[in-house]
């Protein structure tokens, strides 16, 4: 077995890893652990918990009539493929590595320091990015559903893109203050609250799937596959980064409009790694991880076919509405009932999307800070709860404001290229520990190593190719400033860094 001595004799490394053993020994370091409470069913339910969001309800009318039309569904089973091969590699790495931090932790044991930053840092910007969006879009249903009751905001508290001046999003802000409590108070007691949110959500969805079968028109499905059409080519930044390399202009419709399709929805099932970041909070991560990674993405995938798959039945792709097409689907069949079902239910959902990104976040945050590659003031955790409430306060109070003053829909797409990224990383992270730690017990193992990794790899940079240029710029800039701030302090605070020169 490695000890810490097998750690490279420079204490300047960048590449130094900190063994699976270290990881887990720092666990139990009491002023820094964290409370184990979790089981695979609440894993599960965090895992649909921030998966079912807006793109159940926003996407699917998106992507059918701009780019696959009935053929949606099959998207969808495309890109949960290219999820369920990075979730295979998450699932070893939660299962043998039952720390928090997901990718970032796992980094650390298989590609050093210097990775491991790289991707926490990368991670950060994701989670508290997507939590501050999905904030600001679960306060826009709310007006929507207050406006709809007949009570109406202020416009200089309904945030930046209502107001004429000055506004901040109160509601947004609220949220997230709200959510920040309810961590800091206990995971089960999260876990109980998203438990019933998610019950509620997942009864709206197969209210509407359900309501739907009845209003299906199959003449709507022919075409299933429309003939292809080329896309409207873009130009400099705003051009997909594949285009400015290599000349490629993907098509709308049509066998390749599926997959031009599947690289669109794949952003609805974003979250599940989040998952990962809660391995040292739940009873039996050996067993359970795996069980809640994969169950959760099997069930998403299966409501995200059905609900496409209705809604184009209800009405011919070129009809649907890109901004409400399952609420505008109903009205066009005559129930309008259901559009308000539907909002309620997206504005019950985006509750527990905007939490778990939240909870995510503090997780790497507080894994980062224990190794001493941010202040260890923040790895304490609370004495009565057991949770890591610094961190929490400290990021859901910064992440409120930004939600309440920001107007960041053009930053979005910074949650994508992040994910992908820790895709790549996690995959790459597999082939490398099996090499290095052949030893290792691992309750879940990644079947056909090292094939199922650079499947992912290939599948999650095609997807990072196909995002706008402008996108890469924006995490370049972002990634410099991580490096710098690694340079001038977590290299020289790293607690890895300080065993190997003692």
């Amino acid at each position: 077995m490695s000890t810490q001595q097998d750690l490279p004799p420079n204490g300047n490394g960048l590449f130094r890893t900190k063994t699976v053993e270290q990881s887990i020994r720092d666990t139990e370091e009491p002023e820094h652990a964290l409370k184990k409470s979790l089981s695979a069913l609440d894993l599960t339910v965090f895992g649909v918990g921030v998966i079912i969001g807006t793109g159940i309800f926003v996407l699917t009318g998106k992507v059918a009539k701009e780019t696959a039309g009935p053929a949606t569904a099959i998207a969808f089973v495309v890109a949960g493929v290219v999820c369920a091969l990075a979730a295979l590699c998450y699932a070893e790495f939660a299962s043998t590595v039952p720390v928090a931090g997901s990718a970032y932790t796992f980094s650390y044991a298989s590609l050093g320091e210097l990775v491991a930053w790289i991707i926490g840092w990368d991670l950060v910007l994701e989670f508290a990015l997507g939590t501050a969006v999905v904030a600001v879009g679960w306060s826009g249903y709310v007006r929507s559903l207050l406006d709809n009751a007949g009570w109406h905001l202020p416009d200089a508290l309904s945030g930046p893109d209502v107001a004429e001046g000055f506004g901040f999003d109160i509601l947004a802000f609220v949220l997230i203050l709200i959510l920040t409590v309810i961590l800091v108070l206990g995971m089960k007691l999260s876990a109980r609250v998203t438990t019933v949110v998610v019950a509620v959500k997942i009864a709206v969805v197969l209210i509407v799937i359900i309501a739907g079968l009845f209003f299906i028109d199959t003449a709507n499905y022919s075409p299933f596959i429309p003939e292809a059409q080329p896309q409207p080519s873009g130009s400099g930044f705003d051009a997909p980064l594949v285009q400015l390399i290599f000349g490629y202009a993907p098509t709308n419709f049509g066998v390749m409009g599926i997959f031009t399709a599947a690289s669109v929805v794949f952003f609805a099932f974003i979250g599940f790694d989040v998952v990962a970041t809660a391995a040292e909070e739940t009873k039996l991560p050996q067993r359970d991880m795996p069980r809640g990674i994969m169950a959760s993405l099997f069930i998403c995938t299966a409501l995200y076919v059905a609900v496409s798959i209705v809604v184009t039945g209800m009405q011919h792709y070129t009809e649907l509405s890109v901004s409400a097409p399952l609420a505008d689907a109903f009205k066009a069949v005559g129930h309008p009932f259901y559009a308000g079902v539907i909002s309620f239910g997206a504005a019950v959902g985006l509750t527990t999307v905007c939490m778990i990104l939240l909870l995510g976040q503090t997780r790497v945050f507080f894994a980062m800070s224990r190794d001493g590659l941010l202040p260890r003031f923040f790895s304490k955790t609370h004495p009565r709860f057991r949770t890591p409430y610094r961190p929490t306060i400290l990021l859901g109070v910064l992440i409120a404001v930004v939600a309440g003053l920001t107007s960041i829909n053009e930053l979005a797409t910074l949650v994508n290229i992040g994910t992908l990224f820790a895709f790549v990383v996690v995959a790459l992270g597999v082939i490398v520990l099996r090499r290095t730690r052949p030893d290792l017990h691992r309750a879940f193992r990644t079947p056909w190593v090292p094939l199922i990794p650079i499947l992912s790899v290939a599948a999650s940079v095609w997807l990072m190719l196909n995002l706008p240029a402008e996108t890469w710029l924006r995490f370049a800039v972002w990634m410099v400033i991580g490096v710098i701030i690694y340079f001038t302090y977590g290299r020289k605070h790293s607690r890895v860094s300080r065993r190997t020169r003692a």
